[in-house]
């Protein structure tokens, strides 16, 4: 895969707004992860108010429950010790040799306290690691795909409120939330972004493990001619409802242009892997999405100077 241009190169005409980067805003986007029941479980959050989610305020009657799912203490290949194991001894803030994980944060370094580490962004109400496998960062990848909305005779469709070009994507439906989202996915042990982004694209909105082998040899040399470049929009700490105080959700989101409409966008979507649904969807700010993807691609609208 070619170079992944990074974020902000491309956006000539987008606006501060939507960019996200500081501690401030981040902890603003903090809400996902702090509301109610955890996601597929019976155990509830301790209800922290907007200005008691920084560590550096002080909260002393906070008391979270501790919950990590059956599925991940029965340690699958994907999951990491428990914590009071005698033998795990994870190196934090960096990449972890002994089992090829990356444990270093996007978003900063994060602080161990009582031989856990602490989420960077504040507290959620829940300790433990909920349904996520490993403690601290667990990185994912988000490949947004997108072409231009067309007309029967080709031409690009124009909002007639924005007079901007409208832009789509590549949107999948999770079969654990049924909400819509972008087809992104876990990075494996060892494994380069790039790969897990054409690989999770490819599983889940291409079905790309069920096709036969002539159709799996077009849609690969359509995807390797698209994915051989891309423009990062987004590296970092996802507001994602599976958060816990100790293990949290983190993404690269690269976005991958179909200008023209004649690469991946002639092959039939086919929701695949965990995806239920699959679809171009127009991007507008009535988008709403999984966790954080809104904010990605609002992002995208604006480097491509689209319609929001």
């Amino acid at each position: 895969m070619g170079g992944i241009v990074s974020q902000g190169v491309h956006n000539t005409c987008k606006t501060a707004k939507g960019v996200i980067e500081s501690a401030t805003v981040m902890r603003k986007l903090h809400k996902n992860c702090r509301v109610g029941q955890y996601p597929h479980s019976h155990a509830s959050r301790f209800s922290v108010p907007d200005d008691k989610v920084g560590w550096d305020v002080s909260f002393p009657e906070y008391s979270p429950a501790e919950y990590t799912a059956e599925s991940v203490l029965a340690r699958p290949s994907w999951a990491d010790p428990d914590i009071s194991d005698g033998g795990f001894h994870p190196a934090w803030n960096a990449l972890d040799k002994a089992c090829n994980v990356n444990r270093r944060s996007h978003f900063s370094e994060y602080t161990i306290v009582n031989d856990r580490p602490r989420n960077p962004v504040g507290r959620t109400g829940i300790v433990g690691r909920g349904c996520l496998g490993k403690w601290g960062p667990n990185h994912a990848a988000d490949p947004i795909v997108t072409r231009w909305k067309r007309g029967a005779g080709g031409e690009i469709q124009v909002d007639k409120d924005t007079n901007s070009p409208i832009l789509q994507f590549v949107s999948v439906q999770r079969g654990d939330t049924l909400e819509w989202a972008i087809p992104g996915g876990m990075v494996d042990p060892g494994e380069l972004i790039s790969t897990t982004l054409i690989r999770e694209f490819g599983e889940e909105a291409l079905n790309t493990l069920e096709l036969n082998q002539s159709e799996a040899q077009g849609v690969k040399e359509a995807m390797e001619k698209l994915f051989a470049g891309g423009v990062e929009v987004y590296r970092g700490y996802v507001d994602d409802p599976r958060n816990t105080d100790n293990s949290w959700m983190e993404t690269v989101a690269v976005n991958f242009h179909d200008e023209s409409g004649n690469s991946l966008g002639k092959f039939a979507l086919h929701a695949g892997d965990d995806a239920i649904g699959v679809r171009w969807t127009d991007i507008s700010r009535t988008l709403c999405l999984f966790a954080s993807h809104a904010d990605f691609v609002e992002k995208v609208a604006g480097n491509h100077c689209a319609h929001w």
